[in-house]
């Protein structure tokens, strides 16, 4: 966050002048004009007065206890000082030449516009409906209560800790740099910019192309908006709703970003080299409240975004014939189906952006893009080898499946020889069924990743305006395994006739053992020391407080199969846990709470909870004063569990 442009004013730098003029209490003064000159103390009342420069001093007006300024316009230089028990209303400040409103613990102002570099300095006092514009600034001291603020046109506030500011709108320009203290009901709107620091909040923020940064809760991100969160950073009870972006912009992009995205708890987690930072989505207000939407991109500057994308080198339908997709500009007209009849829609936006794989994470996180051969779907389905992202759909019987769930590592596989490309994203008016490569696809729907591109472009992104599955899909989107699963079966029956079908490679060892154990709260390593079928009992130390339940975690969609639409690390499912102690019993159930721990993830059971393989299990104090205990649990679920971590080019399924 850059320091403001120009230095906010203070007390000290303006010290209260000896007085030309006192409007004493009980005294009434209307349509006064002021110069230079005149120092003027308001002890009554002063309405309608003009403070102008005309040499080389500042004049000004000071507001003591009782006194009140209603309507008041700082042309051309001067201050107006509102100090404890005084109050103004209707301030009007242009700061070509040095305008400054100065307001003191227990000064109350009311309206004011500030414009051509003034400056407000808030001491402690309140401050209502005020309007930055042109390069003014406001600092916004300890104490002090902001409601009502209007930010735009390269303008600066900075606020302190121990400050509060209420409806703020932020817009085209104008930045806000929160270091402590507390913001409420903000909008960001195009071109806005806010931060906060680590570990500040912000409450009820709305996002509608601008930015934020820091802890947040309750923010909404509409259509083109962007919620920036940084290193440390967290985001709670946000509504992503479409056109929406979330950009995590001290994260660096390299072969160590990775993300996580717990669908139970709406969570989305992401580590760069720059840190980790975090937001859990409401899916009252949210139209993505699905992991499946997501993938982790770069940004222009080497940072992390989300965002879901479509690669290039596609030939997509027209009218005039099928045409590259990097050839495809702004108001080219193409081919969409609409009931199985083809229409003409035109592009409205294209954009090109750049992404790099990242090695070491599951194929489907990584990156890689997905290659599906020629004759793959059909004999001349798609006609030539056809590449997208993993997260893009493909259309089967009215209906749109992520790729992802389809890849066999014969006919459809990753192709780990690309690890670096470029992407274009397409937008038409109306998110669209269209034929690519002689396959059904479907045109991009705009979730707010625009910001990440620039204009034209070699993998594609097609797109329309900014939507929801829900309300605005060209079709509904289908990740049920009843569906996808004979889709599934039925390219794998025919991959071994296409031409260039990967060799099967069979390297996925599976096991059901959990290699269960316990991680104390000192780091202490404990393996049980007695289990049977489903029960495990634990010898723990004294004074542990809580403890890690560690085991092998795998995830669904590799040990059953792609088709199952469920990629979260899965490690035991743990029901009843009690701790004895002491002849005594403890029901430990803080796993079972609606509030779970972290490291827990929801089930169809209410009796018992999945870890994530390295799930936390507060055990309160029952254990102090030296008492050893024993933990036991039941296991309800376990594995089967991946045993090599690393992915494999054939996707082994297991049926379940």
């Amino acid at each position: 966050m850059k320091a403001a442009k120009k230095a906010t004013v203070t007390m000290s730098n303006y010290p209260l002048p000896a007085a030309t003029q006192t409007i004493s209490a009980g005294q009434t003064v209307n349509g006064a004009s002021y110069n230079t000159d005149d120092h003027v103390v308001v002890e009554g009342s002063l309405t309608n007065a003009t403070l102008t420069q005309n040499g080389g001093g500042i004049g000004s007006i000071v507001v003591q206890s009782g006194g009140t300024l209603n309507s008041a316009t700082v042309t051309s230089g001067g201050n107006i000082f509102a100090l404890d028990g005084g109050s103004a209303s209707h301030i009007s400040l242009d700061g070509s030449r040095s305008a400054d409103l100065i307001v003191e613990s227990g000064g109350a102002v009311d309206t004011v516009s500030a414009s051509n570099s003034a400056g407000i300095d808030l001491r402690g006092g309140t401050l209502s409906n005020v309007t930055l514009t042109t390069s003014a600034s406001m600092k916004v001291e300890s104490g002090a209560t902001v409601t009502g603020v209007q930010v735009n046109n390269t303008t600066e506030v900075d606020i302190d800790a121990k400050s509060q500011v209420s409806n703020i709108t932020v817009s085209n320009g104008g930045t806000v740099d929160n270091t402590g203290g507390s913001i409420a009901s903000a909008t960001i709107e195009s071109g806005g910019n806010v931060s906060v620091e680590r570990g500040y909040s912000y409450d009820s923020a709305t996002s509608s192309g601008g930015y934020l940064n820091g802890t947040i809760d309750q923010c909404i991100i509409s259509s083109g908006g962007t919620l920036t969160v940084g290193n440390g950073g967290s985001a709670t009870n946000v509504g992503l709703q479409s056109g929406g972006l979330i950009d995590f912009s001290t994260l660096t992009y390299d072969s160590s970003a990775k993300y996580s995205y717990d669908a139970a708890t709406y969570t989305l987690t992401v580590t760069g080299s720059g840190g980790t930072a975090s937001v859990t989505l409401d899916p009252k207000t949210s139209d993505i409240v699905d992991g499946q939407q997501f993938d982790l991109v770069e940004n222009s500057d080497g940072t992390l975004a989300i965002e879901t994308c479509f690669l290039a080198g596609s030939m997509i339908q027209t009218p005039q014939g099928d045409v590259p997709v990097e050839n495809i500009r702004f108001g080219d007209n193409i081919t969409v189906y609409v009931d199985g009849k083809t229409e003409t829609r035109s592009v409205i936006w294209a954009g090109k952006a750049h992404t790099t794989v990242r090695p070491g994470r599951p194929d489907d996180e990584a990156g890689y893009p997905v290659r599906v051969l020629k004759d793959a779907i059909a004999d001349g389905v798609p006609y030539k080898d056809m590449l997208i992202t993993a997260e893009h759909c493909l259309f089967f019987k009215d209906r749109f499946v992520p790729v992802r769930m389809l890849v066999n590592g014969v006919s459809i596989f990753y192709d780990k020889s690309i690890t670096s490309y470029d992407y274009y994203h397409v937008e038409t008016e109306q998110h669209s069924v269209i034929r690519a490569d002689g396959m059904l696809t479907e045109s991009y729907l705009d979730t707010g990743n625009r910001s990440s591109f620039c204009q034209e472009g070699s993998v594609i992104m097609l797109g329309g305006k900014p939507r929801t599955w829900e309300h605005d899909a060209g079709a509904p989107l289908c990740v049920d395994r009843s569906f996808v699963e004979p889709l599934f079966r039925a390219l794998e029956w025919r991959e071994n006739s296409v031409v260039g079908a990967q060799m099967p490679v069979e390297t996925m060892e599976l096991t059901d053992d959990p290699d269960l154990h316990l991680v104390t709260d000192t780091g202490a390593t404990v393996r049980s020391m007695r289990k049977t079928a489903h029960q495990y009992s634990f010898m723990l130390p004294p004074d542990t407080q809580s403890v890690r339940i560690v085991s092998r975690a795998s995830r669904p969609s590799d040990v059953i199969g792609p088709f199952v639409d469920d990629r979260r690390h899965m490690g035991v499912a743990v029901s009843e846990v009690h701790l004895m102690c002491a002849k005594q019993q403890f029901n430990i159930t803080s796993h079972l709470q609606a509030e779970k721990p972290e490291g827990w993830h929801e089930t169809d059971w209410t009796d018992c909870a999945w870890t994530n393989g390295n799930a936390e299990l507060p055990l309160g104090d029952h254990l102090s004063h030296g008492k050893m205990g024993i933990l036991s649990m039941i296991i309800r679920a376990a594995g089967p569990y991946v045993v090599n971590d690393q992915q494999t080019t054939r996707v082994k399924t297991k049926s379940a």
